[in-house]
């Protein structure tokens, strides 16, 4: 894993410690995932398949995913 990746967190979220959130970090070659509640747990991946994946959201091919 990348030595001291930059965070960032979506302007969505609120600077209270009780709104948790996805935040991201770029490094070379790839895009870090975390979940700010549970930072010890990191993704890994593209983005190329970062942006496949929003993609995928914006358009609904989640909504029927329960």
């Amino acid at each position: 894993m990348d030595a001291h990746p930059v965070w960032q967190k979506s302007s969505f979220s609120g600077a209270d410690e009780g709104n948790n959130c996805v935040e991201l970090a770029p490094v070379p070659g790839a895009v870090l995932l975390r979940e700010s509640d549970d930072p010890g747990v990191i993704v890994r991946t593209t983005p190329t398949a970062l942006r496949a994946f929003l993609q995928a959201i914006r358009v609904g091919r989640f909504d029927a995913v329960r």
